[in-house]
Parts: C-alpha cells; structure tokens; sequence
C-alpha cells in the first residue's frame, strides 16, 4: 500500500500484496482517522483481478465514510475490474475515475 495525502484527500495505491483483504475496511478506516481526513481515492491500477471479497470490504468501508460525510471514490480499474463492478451492480455506488486527479476534483466540476 502506497499512501499519499492531498488536500483534504488521502490517495491510497492498493497492490497485489495487500491481499488477504480481510480486514482492508479496518486497515483503510484506521489510516482516515490517523489523517484526520474521510476522503478517499483508492488507486488500483496494479489489480488485475477483483474478488468478491474485496468488493465486500469496500462496500463496508463506503458505508463507513458516508456516516462521517466523507467520500470513497476509486481510479485506474482495469477493464475486467470495472465489469466485475458492473456486474455486481456496485459501479454506481462506488464511482470510478480514469486518473487520481479527476477523481479528486470530480465533485469540485459539479459545484463550478
């Protein structure tokens, strides 16, 4: 995991060697916290397979940061990840953008 902070944003680049993704809604809630911040993109252009399990734990940390009025918003899914999301009918709920910096100033587009 690779861990950036921007403005009001924390910027996480979720590897392959993050799995098991268990507990990966406790681990990311615990780094929003320490951040002070409840905005967050997650980077997965390095995953090329997307089990259920982790949509599970993404389902789990969206619901999370929504109660504190926070946002979780995805970036760089490849092709099959973005249909596995379809699929499971989850790519409306999390929303997914082709780079870091539009998904950070995607909300920021509607308001101008």
């Amino acid at each position: 995991m690779r861990i950036d902070r921007g403005p009001d944003w924390l910027i996480v680049q979720l590897t392959p060697t993050d799995e098991p993704f268990d507990n990966l809604a406790d681990r990311l809630w615990s780094l929003l916290d320490q951040h002070f911040v409840y905005r967050l993109v997650l980077e997965m252009d390095t995953i090329d397979f997307f089990p259920s399990q982790l949509m599970g734990q993404l389902v789990m940390l969206h619901k999370r940061v929504l109660k504190h009025g926070g946002a979780l918003r995805l970036s760089g899914l490849s092709p099959e990840c973005l249909e596995a999301l379809h699929v499971c009918r989850l790519d409306q709920a999390l929303p997914h953008f082709s780079t870091r910096c539009e998904a950070v100033h995607a909300g920021q587009l509607a308001r101008t």
